[in-house]
């Protein structure tokens, strides 16, 4: 296993969010001063670009899971819904105040998701307004959708499950603390937050019991799970740790433990399928790990960018991978 380079691109300012439209054949990314930019997957030739899109700053991107299209959200109290080909903006959702943090589509892709400030807001699919929220405790810091429809919300001191279709609160799993990132399993059973005390706490949705993993030295705000649900990488540290979910895991278990960053994380990335692991670090590092079903790396493969890693995003076929970084460079490499 090992990263060839493919392609190098740039953009205005720093590359802060993006993916991969659902063919693969393309690559959207947003940078900092609001610009949009969608590059040929290929070859990395830009498609088509708008600078300062978003007067104020850009701040999120979700791609649909399964149509050409894609949203975009900014400093602007703006959601715009683009068409990812044809350079046209098919809705435009202006809230009217604050910045729009957090963009999700669900799974199925028949629901949108928003959140600003202390209210989170859903859409059909076409961008029509369904329900908004009551506030929340504080900023809704994350959202993520559960494969059965529902929203899942972070903020301080819980995290908040919602029916997509009625808003009718489903689940709450109560901490605390500040959660600044969440991860859903796929199942959608076990909720994994970072937390502003350094910690990573978890809870299983079936019995609602939780348990705590303290000892970093950062705090978590990257977080993935592989497709199974088995395994759960956390940043937090220079190192990556991964959580063994078998048996009885992972209370009482020894992470393990991927040395190789210099300096502190700040982009995980489980691939599609399988067990590959893509971390990056804030002196632009990006490892690519094989990882096995007893939790142990098999080999890595090491490479540099010019600045902070931002994102780092699979191509739906795991044969490619990008990197979006602090100078506002995209790169692509072949995963061979």
């Amino acid at each position: 296993m090992a990263l060839q380079n493919n392609w190098n691109a740039s953009v205005n300012d720093y590359a802060i969010s993006g993916g991969w439209n659902c063919d693969g054949n393309s690559l959207v990314v947003s940078d900092a001063s609001g610009g949009i930019y969608v590059f040929n997957g290929k070859s990395g030739e830009v498609i088509w670009s708008q600078k300062q899109v978003h007067a104020v700053g850009g701040l999120s991107t979700a791609m649909h899971p399964f149509k050409n299209k894609f949203v975009t959200t900014g400093q602007d109290s703006r959601i715009l819904i683009w068409d990812t080909y044809e350079n046209n903006i098919i809705k435009e959702i202006n809230l009217g105040h604050g910045w729009v943090e957090n963009v999700e589509w669900s799974q199925d892709g028949k629901w949108l998701a928003a959140s600003c400030s202390r209210t989170v807001y859903i859409y059909n699919e076409t961008g029509d307004e369904v329900w908004r929220s009551d506030d929340h405790n504080s900023t809704v810091s994350q959202i993520a959708w559960a494969a059965n429809n529902e929203l899942a919300t972070a903020c301080y001191g819980k995290v908040t499950f919602f029916d997509a279709s009625s808003g009718k609160q489903t689940q709450t799993l109560e901490w605390k603390g500040s959660l600044i990132s969440m991860v859903l399993s796929p199942n959608g059973d076990i909720v994994a937050c970072g937390s502003q005390d350094n910690s990573v706490h978890f809870w299983r949705r079936s019995t609602g019991k939780d348990s705590m993993m303290s000892g970093y030295p950062f705090k978590p705000d990257s977080l993935s799970f592989d497709e199974t649900g088995t395994f759960l990488a956390t940043g937090g540290n220079v190192d990556v740790t991964v959580w063994s979910f078998q048996g009885k895991g992972p209370e009482g278990t020894t992470p393990l433990s991927l040395e190789q960053h210099p300096e502190p994380l700040t982009s995980l990335a489980f691939s599609n399928r399988g067990l590959n692991l893509a971390s990056g670090s804030r002196d632009g590092t990006v490892v690519l790990w094989g990882l096995r079903m007893d939790n142990k790396e098999s080999d890595l493969s090491e490479t540099r960018l010019t600045d902070s890693v931002s994102n780092l995003y699979w191509h739906p076929d795991d044969k490619a991978l990008a990197a979006l970084d602090g100078q506002g460079v995209i790169t692509v490499w072949h995963v061979t």
